[in-house]
């Protein structure tokens, strides 16, 4: 199957919404604590190993960085949004405060948003972070599809029964699956289900 998320490039990043692309277009934002995988899981969405950084340290995404794709059938502008990786306990406080009030004013202010991928650790029950986000979606109908990361770390029962617990808690508009990078699970489903947020109108 071919990639429709293929050709991704970095375009900038921001400490700032209104130093992001101007607001136009479609795009949908990547959102996860720190630690979740979120830099692995773009990196395999787009197939672009160096596109979004990795480290062993998290938290290394300190701003929101904006990666334009390949224009959509109708030639709509498209791109991702990699937002900060939220939670980790060195970013300094001040700094945390900031990336709270700024993606607070991303998620109510950005007209070309069309949708948030969330990265959860499936190992793990759902945190704060994930909770207030998945809650901000559903109120305000903005569609989520949330990744269960690190899906290969638990045995096939184990993952089904995370993923089942986690589908009960979903709202309207909202879906999850299980993801892993390293084992290629559920890439396909992914790309798909950004590629349908990219086309989904916006109605908020």
């Amino acid at each position: 199957m071919s990639n429709p998320l293929q050709g991704a490039q970095f375009t900038l990043a921001a400490h700032r919404i209104n130093q992001l692309p101007a607001d136009q277009g479609a795009e949908v934002a990547f959102a996860g604590r720190s630690n979740a995988g979120k830099s692995s899981a773009l990196n395999t969405l787009t197939n672009h190993k160096g596109l979004a950084r990795t480290s062993k340290t998290p938290g290394r995404t300190q701003q929101m960085v904006s990666f334009a794709l390949p224009p959509l059938g109708d030639g709509t502008e498209a791109r991702l949004i990699d937002l900060p990786g939220y939670g980790y306990a060195k970013v300094p406080e001040e700094l945390r405060e900031h990336w709270k009030r700024e993606i607070d004013l991303y998620l109510h202010r950005r007209q070309s948003l069309r949708g948030v991928v969330l990265i959860a650790d499936i190992r793990h029950p759902l945190k704060e972070f994930d909770r207030m986000m998945l809650d901000f979606c559903a109120a305000t109908h903005l569609p989520c599809h949330l990744l269960l990361t690190k899906a290969d770390k638990l045995s096939r029962s184990q993952a089904t029964q995370a993923w089942a617990a986690v589908r009960k808690t979903l709202g309207e508009g909202q879906a999850a699956q299980m993801f892993s990078s390293s084992a290629g699970t559920g890439v396909d489903e992914a790309r798909a289900a950004v590629m349908a947020l990219l086309h989904t109108p916006r109605d908020r």
